[in-house]
């Protein structure tokens, strides 16, 4: 905040116009709020990913699969991306809440009406109803996200199967 923000004054630093009445500005307050809420998963899915595929190429099949005269393409985005996603689905599931813990501080920082902001003036005005609201929905948003992860393996590994 203080380099682009205050120092440069690239960006503006904090607040939130509508993307329907000025895109341009609605999209200069977003860069900050956005690079912050997104730098750490991204950094912690590449290393995980990197490792992943790492495993998944010395696997016996990737072999089998090059041996046969299959193309890199194809062995990559077929055989190899599909397993060694399996621990990124996993990683992104877990992922999800700390996102939304983190929306809350970040909605509170730069000044962007959002539920997290909504959760913390309700908690500091002790209005019970909306916490509860906020708090139900969020937690039915990580079920979903977990249902999703979850029907996501079977379709990743044919292995695993739902009966």
């Amino acid at each position: 905040m203080y380099l682009f923000g205050l120092y440069l004054q690239w960006l503006p630093v904090l607040g939130y116009t509508s993307p329907f009445t000025d895109l341009w500005m609605s999209s200069k307050q977003l860069i900050m709020p956005v690079f912050c809420l997104a730098v750490f998963p991204i950094a912690s899915t590449t290393r995980q990913t990197r490792s992943s595929m790492l495993e998944v190429m010395h696997q016996d099949y990737i072999r089998t699969a090059w041996s046969k005269g299959v193309r890199e393409r194809s062995v990559i985005l077929r055989h190899a991306l599909k397993n060694g996603l399996i621990p990124i689905v996993t990683l992104a599931g877990l992922g999800v809440p700390m996102i939304v813990g983190g929306t809350v501080l970040i909605e509170t920082v730069f000044n962007i009406p959002g539920m997290g902001r909504l959760a913390v003036t309700s908690v500091l005005n002790q209005d019970y109803p909306y916490v509860q609201g906020i708090v139900l929905i969020v937690s039915i948003a990580v079920l979903l996200v977990n249902l999703i992860v979850e029907l996501g393996y079977g379709w990743l590994d044919p292995r695993i199967r739902y009966d």
